[in-house]
């Protein structure tokens, strides 16, 4: 299992088919207390809009609502930033999940109130991606 850690997130790859991933990084985020509120098939547009096929490709947007109304509270602009995207994504035969490094996302901000709430989602979502290719949530 390969992780690779990004400036802005850390992706892992896992021996699980897509649906599968997709499927797991659904539950672990509810039990980790986010609610999905947008999934794009990515894959699906680019291949409508431009006949482009990039194999499977989903963007999941997740929000931790009291994080989400604590960075709102603290700077009503930080919807720009939101929600949390979590990716799964397969092609050549491998799936790879990735979660964004909130931490990243919110020190854009330049709002150290946000440092608390970003450190407690960051810990969500690895704990996400660290039991994605673990035993069935």
């Amino acid at each position: 299992m390969n992780t690779m850690q990004l400036s802005y997130g850390k992706t892992r790859e896992v021996d699980l088919d897509f649906d599968e991933a997709v499927a797991r990084a659904k539950k672990l985020l509810a039990q980790q207390g986010f609610g999905v509120l947008s999934e794009i098939d990515v894959a699906a547009t680019l291949r409508a809009k431009l006949g482009a096929d990039i194999g499977q490709y989903v963007i999941l947007g997740a929000c931790k609502p009291d994080a989400a109304k604590h960075a709102l509270d603290a700077d009503p602009d930080v919807g720009l930033l939101l929600p949390c995207n979590v990716i799964v994504r397969r092609s050549a035969g491998r799936t790879t999940v990735g979660v964004v490094d909130a931490g990243a996302m919110l020190r854009l901000t330049g709002n150290v109130e946000l440092a608390s709430t970003a450190a407690d989602v960051d810990a969500r979502l690895i704990a996400v991606l660290d039991g994605i290719a673990g035993p069935t949530p």
